[in-house]
């Protein structure tokens, strides 16, 4: 195993966006539900700025963002938009902080990656900051700045932690194969080279040297070979989504190091098999690539299939408890 993969991951934690706008009591489920994993809530509901685009614009270091009704522009100076978002991040922070009084262990914090962001982001044109190398530059740039504060912010007011960054990239494959659609919504933008795609991921990924960065995709076709040499020391994705084309570099990620965070508990309500019953597919993935199972602690975090924000607050907590239940039988159970 790698180096970056005997940080400590926790057995199980969330992938971050959770129902309703109560900021204490979501913190309170959040690290109450995972004591060796918890993570920073996101609650979009609470309007924009709380969203996972214009939270991470918030972040952004001399790049500012606005809300038109067609989504997030990048504007000249910081507005009510950024300031909310802002805002609503350090209550956030200040929840967090509350409820991790003394806590030593593994801490995730969540924020869109660049290419998700250069997609959704306009500019003054209205296009999307995706169809303007320059922009897209000067935009991922802007937020590895602006993680770096945002770290520190945690580290400072979590002293224990060991943080995990995750970065969103649900966009990412669409960015890949030029899916992604211009303002007129008649065409798309062209696809954007793989080196680049990588190089890209790989400078914000360098921001934090001092602990491992995780990418989460709940897409299909997630890039596991690209991901992993951007430097990724986690890889979150809905396990539902693999196929069996994608043995091959599971299992290269597995042997090489990378953490699997295997999203297994649906993202919204419905009725919850039993534990072993929701891990069952990754008992399967790991015979079908003869990998050995005692592996399987070491290499797995369970976790939602993706963000809870459409689920109701009730499922919400069931499925973070459901999550923790699942991963001990499969440290419990492994075969």
């Amino acid at each position: 195993m790698s180096e970056n993969s005997e940080f400590g991951f926790g057995a199980a934690t969330g992938v971050g966006s959770m129902p309703g706008g109560d900021v204490r009591e979501t913190a309170k489920t959040v690290t109450g539900s995972f004591d060796d994993f918890p993570h920073l809530p996101e609650l979009p509901a609470r309007g924009p700025g709380a969203d996972m685009i214009g939270r991470t614009a918030g972040m952004l270091v001399d790049l500012y963002a606005r809300v038109e009704p067609s989504g997030w522009r990048i504007g000249d100076r910081p507005g009510r938009d950024t300031r909310r978002a802002r805002s609503w991040l350090g209550e956030d922070l200040d929840a967090l902080e509350e409820y991790t009084q003394g806590y030593e262990g593994p801490l995730k914090v969540q924020a869109v990656g660049p290419w998700t962001l250069a997609a959704a982001l306009e500019l003054r044109n209205g296009e999307a900051a995706l169809s303007d190398p320059g922009a897209s530059r000067d935009l991922a740039g802007s937020l590895a700045e602006g993680l770096r504060v945002h770290l520190d912010e945690v580290r400072r007011r979590v002293p224990g932690a060991r943080v995990v960054l995750q970065l969103d990239e649900p966009s990412l494959i669409a960015v890949l194969r030029g899916q992604v659609k211009s303002a007129s919504g008649y065409r798309t933008h062209r696809a954007v080279d793989r080196q680049l795609v990588e190089s890209t991921l790989r400078d914000v990924v360098g921001v934090h040297a001092d602990g491992p960065v995780v990418v989460h995709s709940c897409a299909p076709d997630v890039p596991f070979e690209l991901l992993r040499r951007a430097g990724a020391a986690g890889i979150s994705f809905d396990l539902s989504l693999l196929t069996e084309r994608d043995d091959d570099a599971i299992g290269e990620a597995v042997e090489g190091g990378t953490r699997l965070l295997a999203g297994v508990v649906p993202g919204t309500d419905g009725p919850l098999s039993d534990p072993a019953g929701s891990v069952m597919g990754v008992r399967t993935l790991w015979r079908r690539l003869g990998l050995r199972p005692g592996l399987l602690a070491r290499a797995v975090t369970v976790t939602p299939s993706c963000g809870l924000a459409g689920a109701s607050p009730e499922y919400a907590r069931r499925a973070l408890a459901h999550c923790v239940r699942a991963a001990r039988s499969l440290a419990d159970n492994p075969e």
